[in-house]
């Protein structure tokens, strides 16, 4: 399973607005000092964040086993419905081809709710990570003198000194205390693996029945 990119869609502007941190004062004449964080790793390689993918991947794995059985059963009843096409009636066949058609249904609807569910799994065990993570960064900031920490996604480069990514994990597995993050901090972007879609081949139609022929009255004797 793909890690979980719980901060792929924080920009280094948002970034900085949810540490509330900026840029020093245009008229400061020291120089402004700037680190970097790999927020998505600072966040999921810590103990927790490790346990929350581990946790996640047991329900995503379980839930798409459930959803591949139902799949290979209804593909399974698809060729059976195939071998008996001619065999049963005209009648029976579209019985069992509306059954079909219905659990089909009923299993794309269930593959919409797993998503679902997973995605309200994620945020309930990362949620508070990233909110601890959030601190942790501010903590590092104010401690050591840095006026922006931006994401490492948002650079191209930087200066390996500038990453405070481990230093982070560090702190957070040691349970340092956090400051209070800022009140407009974004929420993590969510990018969970997919579970993967039923698509079953539908059974072949049942055809019409032959409309009766027309009558053809013989023409009177002459």
């Amino acid at each position: 399973m793909t890690s979980f990119r719980v901060l792929q869609g924080l920009s280094a502007l948002s970034l900085m607005v949810a540490l509330g941190l900026g840029a020093a004062p245009a008229a400061a004449q020291a120089p402004t000092r700037i680190a970097v964080v790999d927020t998505q790793r600072a966040i999921m390689e810590t103990e927790d964040g490790l346990r929350a993918q581990a946790t996640l991947k047991k329900v995503f794995d379980s839930r798409q086993r459930e959803l591949d059985k139902k799949q290979d059963d209804l593909q399974k009843e698809r060729e059976d419905i195939e071998k008996q096409k001619d065999v049963v009636s005209k009648a029976a066949l579209a019985k069992r081809i509306d059954k079909w058609q219905r659990e089909m249904v009923q299993l794309q609807q269930v593959f919409v709710e797993y998503n679902k569910e997973l995605q309200k799994k994620q945020n309930e065990l990362t949620a508070p990570i990233f909110q601890k993570a959030m601190g942790l960064i501010r903590r590092v900031a104010t401690q050591e003198g840095f006026d922006v920490i931006v994401d490492k996604q948002a650079v191209p480069y930087v200066r390996g000194d500038l990453d405070v990514t481990d230093r982070l994990i560090t702190l957070y597995n040691q349970g340092v205390a956090p400051e209070p993050a800022g009140a407009g901090a974004s929420k993590p972007a969510a990018a969970l693996p997919t579970l993967k879609a039923p698509a079953p081949t539908p059974p072949s139609p049942v055809a019409p029945a032959p409309a009766p022929a027309a009558p053809k009255p013989a023409a009177p004797k002459p």
